[in-house]
């Protein structure tokens, strides 16, 4: 397993990133979704409690000049059914999975976002508890090397995951322009037991000039119930 903490600190620019394991004891699943941004548009964000999930929202509605890539909901919860997202196909998802699809058909109606030249990618997880049991999936859709024509779509799956191990996807390799897409499986790295360790850990190893916001939840296998943090670089 790799350590989150230095694939973190040796990239300046991942984008926006996925994070989903099971803690070092085995009781909790856990959770974190980061934004990070290089434009005025995309820093101008900071992450808000939105029932039982969150959204993003302008930190000085005055600057916000394009909402249509950067305001949405990147969590939200569906019965027994934790959605992550790094744009508005979480919404699809949860109306896909209400309506009897599975993740991976939900996501049939979506593709990378039309942002060229760098096509960033949709990445999304989902976490399923239920009766003490604890799955989860991850998913990129991505253009095939910057070629908008053509749509890969991958699904990853993990079943009984062990403890302490996670898995880690991001939008895009490391800075550049264009933006290189993220390549390859997600990462299999260590998840602690402690929230507000792995929250400090997270956050303070995000690149200072792009991190933009973090969001990270640990919920318990056993009852369902959960702890959540949110940390925004713009205070309000």
């Amino acid at each position: 397993m790799l350590s989150l903490e230095q694939e973190l600190k040796g990239n300046t620019y991942p984008g926006r990133g996925i994070v989903i394991g099971k803690t070092s004891d085995g009781t909790k699943a856990a959770v974190a979704y980061f934004i990070m941004g290089r434009s005025e548009n995309s820093r101008n964000r900071v992450f808000v409690e939105d029932g039982e999930g969150i959204r993003t929202q302008a930190f000085d509605p005055a600057k916000l000049a394009d909402p249509s890539l950067i305001i949405y909901a990147p969590v939200r919860v569906l019965g027994n059914k934790t959605i992550v997202t790094n744009g508005d196909q979480t919404d699809t998802i949860y109306e896909g999975m209400d309506h009897q699809l599975t993740f991976e058909q939900s996501l049939r109606a979506r593709t990378f976002e039309p942002d060229g030249p760098n096509y960033t990618p949709r990445i999304s997880g989902i976490l399923h508890i239920e009766n003490g049991s604890y799955n989860y999936a991850m998913s990129i859709l991505k253009s095939r090397d910057g070629n908008p024509d053509s749509c890969h779509r991958f699904t990853f799956a993990y079943e009984n995951p062990a403890a302490g191990e996670g898995h880690f996807i991001h939008t895009y390799m490391h800075d550049g322009s264009p933006l290189p897409s993220f390549e390859g499986e997600p990462k299999p790295v260590q998840i602690p037991d402690d929230l507000d360790e792995w929250t400090d850990q997270i956050w303070t190893s995000l690149n200072e000039e792009n991190k933009v916001s973090l969001f990270v939840r640990m919920i318990e296998i056993a009852t369902g119930r959960y702890e959540t943090r949110i940390v925004n670089k713009n205070i309000r």
